[in-house]
């Protein structure tokens, strides 16, 4: 299999990253991986889409730190490929990184995916259905028992009005915001201050302003799906357990903002909420999903760059990358057999 990586930015990787796990599971398994950016995309006059793109030495590689070092370094294969030449194209950017610096690079990933789906590639997730979920607002689009009460806007006595019915308590974050980025906790005590929070929200997009839930306090749940089920693999759930470390009004769980991971618990409730998210993701052809979870409500559904996937490894010692590579194999089969007659959509759910 030929598998392509699409990411922001090959130097910004982290060992860490749920990519990198993906990219060294597949490379172990045998296949050709190629790294590539969002900026090293091209059109040609030959009507075929290419990358400037990057691949290890093929080996066998126990070490993360030491992939990551193989693929940047001067060992590394550097070739300018045709898109068309591979098997999938796994689109691992998130767009809302690049929303304020490089708002040109939002869509490179998707525009550029959808010339090689043309060509009969498996893209995941499928470029279609993420363009449909550029921002916060594809939480709506999901049946109401499943999420928090939410207001959209940016009229700041409509904000205030929405605060005041739930309470006093309230969350506010960025309709196109990543990684914890300007999401505040409002609250009776923290009244004086809601005019700056509603500024530095609004400053760059709408403002969500979503109901509080108190178990929030306690941090969340990352729970994966794959082909739209829990991903589950030597009768263990990939998920895990984020708690924020601070205790102001900044209420970030996310491993970027500094939030700690801790083994997860997954019970009925989340399993139900997964359930009631299926169809439509299943519809919209996400192949690999993160739903954020707070008690029996969704936070957050994160269908472009899910994380956390080798804490998940790490805790249960299950190997789940491997289990999302051997599920690409599947689909690649399936293409072969039926002569690229599914549909992406369709295929990227299989």
């Amino acid at each position: 299999m030929k598998l392509g990586i699409v990411v922001n930015d090959i130097n910004t990787e982290m060992a860490g990253y749920t990519t990198t796990y993906l990219a060294m599971a597949a490379t172990n398994r045998g296949h050709e991986v190629w790294y590539m950016g969002v900026a090293d995309f091209s059109y040609d006059a030959d009507e075929n889409a290419h990358a400037h793109a990057r691949s290890v030495p093929h080996r066998r590689y126990r070490s993360a730190r030491v992939y990551l070092s193989k693929l940047r370094g001067p060992e590394a294969r550097v070739s300018r490929i045709t898109l068309e030449q591979l098997d999938v194209l796994l689109l691992r950017n998130d767009p809302a990184e690049d929303a304020i610096k490089r708002p040109w690079a939002r869509l490179a990933g998707i525009n550029f995916s959808r010339l090689a789906m043309r060509h009969g590639v498996i893209v995941v997730n499928d470029p279609d259905g993420l363009s449909q979920a550029m921002n916060k607002m594809y939480l709506q689009y999901f049946p109401e028992q499943a999420r928090p009460a939410t207001l959209i806007t940016r009229d700041r006595s409509e904000i205030k009005s929405f605060v005041k019915e739930q309470g006093g308590y309230a969350v506010l974050k960025p309709l196109s915001g990543s990684g914890g980025h300007n999401v505040f906790l409002v609250s009776p005590d923290e009244e004086a201050n809601i005019n700056q929070m509603i500024e530095a929200v609004s400053a760059e997009d709408y403002v969500v302003v979503q109901e509080y839930l108190p178990l929030a306090s306690k941090g969340d749940t990352r729970l994966f799906l794959l082909n739209g089920e829990p991903l589950q693999y030597q009768g263990k759930y990939a998920a895990l357990h984020r708690a924020r470390r601070s205790s102001d009004g900044d209420m970030r769980s996310n491993m970027t903002a500094g939030a700690v991971s801790h083994p997860a618990h997954v019970d009925e409730e989340m399993l139900q909420l997964a359930e009631i998210v299926r169809p439509k993701l299943v519809q919209d052809g996400m192949f690999l999903v993160g739903l954020d979870i707070v008690g029996n409500k969704l936070m957050e559904i994160n269908v472009f760059s899910p994380g956390g996937l080798y804490s998940a490894e790490r805790f249960t010692g299950v190997p789940f990358s491997r289990r999302i590579i051997q599920a690409l194999e599947c689909k690649v089969e399936h293409v072969r057999r039926y002569h690229h007659r599914i549909p992406n959509r369709e295929i990227a759910v299989l």
